[in-house]
């Protein structure tokens, strides 16, 4: 085996749910390789590989403004389906293109599927290795996608409950993009909320290894990090950061007026009966709100311009959680546009998919009542 004097080295292990064989085959197939060998957030561009021992490979990975970061190498040892071990250098100039390091891949069948274990040496520093390890971690993000049998689900784990409109609004937003994930239900400062969120908020998500907590930081990573339509406007500064306004006012004033002072004193009262005076105090809140934002929806059916973005995905669960309440429709019969616009939303498919089963139908694990989701 050709080895390399290694000053830094990176290790990693993940468990794919496929045979080795496939797992393998994922490594060294051109159309496999094109499909999953880059981050989330790039894609993959030129694929060539001559596998055998000596043979050369090479690997493009494309961002989204067309920026080509090209590697290639030669096959050391291949010994299907068990181990690979390749050499990688980058293209380009400077001490990290000129480079060469080490890739072992081993398989081992385990659990009904495979245990890859990947080591990479040669690194000159840390810092070096550290950033390859992250790169690592989504590459091997999309070989989990591209092999499990759930596709992205096997990566992507919701944590929250699903009645929070935080919640809802992050699946909005994977729904449009077409991700498919799983959710585990959760309350606030559960402890497998508590294990990702230091102030044992909802959500939280999983993509692999990586953990990401708060909302909009959820969102900002679903958007770059995946295909599909935009969460922001694709075009205009001014478009995207009235995107971004909207949000923080539904973020801001929004969820306080209408979920903190009015839905959650009538679910969760602090006495034998809802305050009427804390509920009482936020009605006027809840109608500016309303008013502000009857007059951004004007006579579009979303917040800005002709398509959802992430204001929307967070306004239409508000919004409907709203019209549950005894209050809601007579605040809402105000404002035309908020209506028009909420029947919209709640229209579109992905609204649909995240649309909690109040009633107990279905699955029981994704039920639990509303005063305990919001209780955070």
């Amino acid at each position: 085996m050709t080895t390399q004097a290694a000053t830094f080295e990176l290790e990693m292990t993940r468990f794919i749910r496929a045979p080795r064989e496939k797992v393998f085959d994922a490594f060294t197939n051109e159309a496999a390789l094109a499909a999953w060998h880059c981050p989330r957030g790039l894609h993959v561009g030129e694929v060539a590989v001559d596998v055998r021992v000596g043979g050369h490979y090479r690997v493009t990975m494309v961002t989204r403004d067309g920026t080509a970061h090209g590697s290639s190498g030669t096959y050391q040892v291949i010994e299907r389906p068990s181990f690979l071990a390749y050499t990688w250098a980058w293209d380009g100039e400077g001490d990290l293109a000129a480079r060469t390091t080490l890739i072992e891949v081993t398989l081992t069948e385990k659990d009904g599927g495979t245990q890859m274990h990947m080591r990479h040496t040669g690194f000159p520093d840390a810092a070096i290795r550290d950033d390859h390890n992250q790169g690592w971690t989504s590459v091997f993000n999309r070989l989990v996608d591209y092999l499990d049998p759930e596709g992205s689900a096997g990566n992507v784990v919701l944590v929250g409950n699903p009645i929070s409109p935080y919640v809802r609004a992050v699946r909005i937003a994977l729904a449009e993009k077409g991700v498919a994930y799983a959710l585990k239900s959760e309350a606030p400062h559960s402890p497998a909320v508590d294990a990702i969120h230091p102030f044992g908020r909802i959500p939280a998500m999983y993509d692999g290894p990586l953990q990401f907590y708060e909302t909009r930081a959820i969102l900002r990573y679903i958007d770059e990090a995946f295909d599909g339509p935009g969460l922001l406007p694709a075009s205009g500064v001014t478009s995207r950061a009235r995107a971004e306004q909207w949000y923080s006012v539904l973020d801001d004033y929004g969820y306080d007026a209408i979920v903190t002072r009015f839905i959650l004193p009538y679910l969760f009262p602090s006495g034998p009966a809802p305050d009427r005076a804390v509920i009482d105090a936020a009605l006027p809140d809840i109608d500016r709100v309303l008013a502000t934002l009857d007059a951004a929806y004007g006579k579009r059916d979303f917040l800005v311009g002709n398509a959802p973005c992430v204001a929307d995905y967070l306004a239409a669960p508000l919004l409907y959680s709203l019209a549950q309440m005894p209050e809601g429709p007579g605040l809402l019969a105000k404002y035309p546009n908020v209506q028009r616009a909420m029947k919209v939303m709640q229209a579109r498919p992905s609204f649909i998919s995240a649309e909690p089963d109040l009633e107990g139908k279905g699955d029981a694990s994704n039920v639990t009542p509303l005063r305990k989701a919001n209780a955070a």
